[in-house]
């Protein structure tokens, strides 16, 4: 298996190496791709040190799946060149997501709707795909009518820039280029992304947007506010449900413990609930604080939280290469 990972300097692409290497990922030849000014710096993986490449060279090696942290502008401008020369590319950014001809996947929900025709294939967003592993089973059983979300999201969602911003105010400086308008440290900020025109942020608006697209449903009603806070690796979630049938608790806990990849931690007469302290560097998604919303009818109340860098971004990336190598949609034996 012949893999790029592209964006390998950045913070995802950091941890992306991380996750192929736990995951025993096989591959048989690695190009860690990066912008003009980073080629020729050396990346470890495994032991061994891999010069950067260039984009062009990349797309030149012809490989198997590419797997773009890279920024939107450049998956735009690059994952058709990987495209057309037959590589798979599985993209981070927001570039494709709501591209109708794109499939837009999180593995334990949809991608069962892959086929090797799927050469661009689009990686939700990282408050997305954590929300959608706990609400399919429910809105296949239930139908999900209404979500309202409430994001808790860490500074390292935003990339190295705001990491150092927070560790320059936590040691007590004050940040050169600020990742954010305000400090990070001891803040909340109620500002993910860019406000657009209706005063929604980009980041409110993508969790609209794309759980309807991965829910495969448009009717369901959404609405969402997006905080940044300063918790160093994990984005948390207060949603709340409304559903079209009734439910019994005892019916939502079953299903979603039986959830491949979801974790039911929702005991709390012994203080057990999902927090990111324990989700830092785990693959899965938790979910806790499950409760009836006695405010109206059918409706759910729960907390969900995940490793942004991993499930988010680098995890749920590689799951969709393994599921594409498992079911032979990539590699020998699949025409260009």
């Amino acid at each position: 298996m012949k893999v790029a990972v592209v964006g390998a300097t950045g913070l995802v692409g950091g941890v992306m190496f991380e996750v192929l290497k736990e995951h025993d990922f096989p591959i048989t030849e690695l190009l860690p791709v990066a912008s003009e000014r980073s080629v020729g710096k050396p990346i470890e993986y495994r032991g061994k040190t891999y010069t950067v490449v260039s984009l062009q060279d990349a797309v030149d090696a012809r490989c198997d799946v590419a797997i773009f942290s890279a920024g939107g502008s450049t998956s735009l401008e690059w994952a058709p060149k990987f495209a057309e020369v037959g590589t798979t590319v599985i993209d981070n950014s927001s570039a494709w997501r709501m591209d109708p001809a794109k499939k837009l996947v999180v593995p334990e929900v949809n991608a069962d709707t892959l086929t090797a025709e799927d050469r661009i294939i689009a990686n939700p967003n990282c408050s997305t795909i954590q929300m959608v592993v706990a609400l399919a089973p429910l809105h296949k059983a239930f139908g999900i009518k209404r979500l309202v979300i409430s994001t808790y999201q860490s500074f390292t969602g935003t990339g190295v820039k705001a990491v150092r911003q927070y560790e320059t105010e936590r040691d007590g400086g004050k940040s050169e280029e600020p990742a954010y308008h305000y400090p990070i440290f001891e803040n909340c900020i109620p500002h993910c992304d860019v406000f657009l025109d209706n005063d929604y942020t980009k980041e409110e608006m993508k969790l609209v947007h794309e759980t309807r697209k991965i829910l495969g449903d448009d009717s369901i009603a959404i609405t969402a506010t997006a905080v940044r806070v300063p918790v160093h690796g994990g984005h948390s979630e207060s949603v709340n449900i409304e559903f079209h049938k009734p439910f019994e608790m005892d019916e939502v806990r079953k299903l979603l413990a039986d959830v491949p990849g979801l974790v039911l931690q929702d005991d709390p007469k012994n203080n057990k609930y999902p927090m990111p302290l324990l989700a830092k560097h785990r693959d899965e998604v938790f979910v806790g604080r499950l409760r009836r919303d006695e405010s109206i009818e059918n409706g759910l109340n729960m907390w969900v939280v995940a490793d942004n860098l991993r499930k988010g971004a680098a995890t749920n990336a590689v799951q969709i290469a393994e599921y594409l190598r498992e079911n032979r949609l990539i590699g020998s034996g699949v025409p260009a």
